[in-house]
């Protein structure tokens, strides 16, 4: 069984340890003590919840289901393109756009946007990092 220390379970999220313990706290997120007292969260609970947050948040109709809100921090403009780099969360979004659309957008550094991606190839990884707990 994968579980969770609450603050491995808010960098999933990308939100606060505290605000994990008051969702914990309130009984939105289920979480159980390990034998030295510490919180955590299972890995099939912390899914589910992660699941249901999305579909809160995810209001438009598309058929794209990526989507990074984020704050643009950097446009770079020629006469034909623009490059717009986005940083959501820990995460670093670069879209190749034509020029007319950056500029109808609006789109320059302190601007939030959402980056919707879909792609037809996507590649994942397994982190290193998962602590497995014993039977």
């Amino acid at each position: 069984m994968t579980t969770f220390r609450i603050s491995e379970a808010a960098a999933l999220l990308g939100v606060s340890s505290d605000t994990v313990r008051r969702w914990v706290d309130s009984g939105r997120l289920a979480a159980e003590r390990d034998e030295h007292g510490h919180r955590q969260v299972d890995g099939a609970e912390l899914a589910a919840f992660a699941r249901s947050q999305i579909e809160d948040a995810d209001g438009g109709r598309s058929s794209a289901r990526n989507r990074f809100r984020g704050i643009v921090t950097e446009v770079i403009k020629d006469a034909v393109m623009a490059q717009v780099e986005i940083a959501a969360g820990p995460y670093r979004v670069v879209s190749l756009m034509s020029r007319q659309a950056a500029d109808e957008l609006g789109l320059e550094a302190g601007v939030v946007a959402v980056a919707v991606i879909k792609s037809t190839n996507v590649v994942v990884e397994v982190s290193d990092h998962v602590r497995v707990a014993s039977p």
